[in-house]
């Protein structure tokens, strides 16, 4: 008996070190996190307006990233093609390109959006090639253009060599930037409205229609799912990037080489957005609304904050926030309204999230001559 009970609490204690340890896994790199592990070589879901990162395992790590390559091929041909709807001959360099395809044929014509949409719903290589020589002139300009926005975007840790996202020396990204670069490109309504679209019909010059089904299965199975994109190759694995916008929070997921990509993407999603909620923090202020004025026409002056800082917060996290303020007792007379007093500071644990100053927020007048002579009388 005294046996049994020991390897029972052996083994009790050999999980929670097994659990504790595969939490501290998932944690890594991330400011705050859950007890929560992908199969995924790579993965990071962040809130994409405000960059936070929620979650992630080797989310720096540079890695091949297949077909969602093309989010960024989409989003570079949105912001650089003046005419969407004008329809070109393709070009002869987008036929017979290896891959997922769209099937074109020597001659045919599409407009760019048209293009778009077999890029981003069936990943079309030839597609993307279509597209970046009507775009850029050439491939190679085209893939300039890609690389200058990455730069624009402030990723860092990614190259693209390609349109297609076929594997190739010198394709590589992060899952961290991949989330960073979709979260800019879902700025995009044009971006945003073809990603999000479950089935549609293309036509080409000739009349004839071609109908499309997105291959993003989270699509149809989660709620709130805005897209994005599909990705497979030998090198990359199975790779996607999926969003949701949910009570105001735009939560992107990248999770690159997962097998089971789908349903640990929704997972994530789902426990994210469950855990999460974004706070105007400057509403817990507990600042004076007013301050004593020295030789002022009234004894108190409003003073206040401007700024609002919307931030992804755990409920424990929104309870433990600090705030620091900085700011005299009173002030003296005269002061124009929206003049510097003092500074409110906002920390999770250490870091510093928020700064922003404190000013006075109407006219402080002196006090009339009447007064002075009151006053003074009144002291004599």
């Amino acid at each position: 008996m005294k046996k049994l009970k020991r390897i029972f609490s052996d083994s009790i204690i050999f999980s929670l070190c097994l659990a504790f340890l595969l939490l501290g896994v998932s944690c890594l790199g991330a400011k705050s996190c859950f007890a929560m592990q992908t199969s995924a070589k790579s993965c990071a879901v962040i809130e994409g307006k405000t960059g936070r990162i929620l979650y992630c395992k080797n989310h720096n790590q540079k890695l091949p990233m297949a077909s969602t390559t093309k989010i960024m091929t989409a989003i570079t041909a949105i912001e650089n093609c003046k005419d969407l709807d004008k329809k070109f001959v393709v070009s002869n360099k987008a036929i017979g390109v290896p891959g997922t395809s769209l099937y074109l044929r020597e001659g045919d014509e599409y407009s760019t959006r048209d293009l778009l949409y077999a890029l981003m719903l069936i990943s079309g290589n030839d597609a993307s090639v279509a597209i970046a020589e009507h775009v850029g002139g050439s491939t190679s300009e085209f893939v300039t253009l890609m690389n200058d926005l990455a730069k624009e975007i402030g990723v860092k840790n990614t190259h693209f060599a390609n349109t297609h996202g076929l594997d190739a020396d010198g394709h590589y990204t992060t899952a961290y930037d991949l989330a960073r670069i979709t979260a800019y490109a879902l700025e995009n309504d044009t971006f945003r409205e073809i990603v999000s679209t479950k089935n549609t019909k293309i036509v080409n010059g000739k009349g004839e229609n071609r109908y499309l089904r997105n291959k993003n299965k989270l699509l149809f199975t989660l709620e709130d799912c805005i897209g994005v994109k599909t990705g497979f190759t030998d090198d990359a694995g199975r790779c996607l990037v999926s969003a949701v916008d949910k009570d105001g929070m735009k939560l992107v997921c990248v999770v690159l080489n997962c097998g089971p990509m789908f349903e640990e993407s929704a997972t994530l999603l789902k426990t994210c957005a469950s855990m999460y909620k974004l706070y105007n923090l400057p509403e817990f202020y507990e600042i004076d609304k007013e301050i004593s004025v020295l030789n002022g026409a009234k004894e108190k002056a409003k003073i206040g904050t401007k700024g609002e800082f919307v931030y992804p917060l755990t409920e424990k996290e929104r309870d433990n926030l600090r705030f620091e303020y900085s700011y005299p007792k009173e002030v003296e007379a005269p002061m124009k309204k929206d003049e510097e007093i003092g500074t409110a500071e906002i920390f999770l644990g250490n870091d510093l999230l928020f700064s922003e100053k404190i000013f006075t927020i109407e006219d402080i007048k002196p006090k009339s001559l009447l007064q002075r002579m009151k006053d003074f009388f009144a002291e004599w």
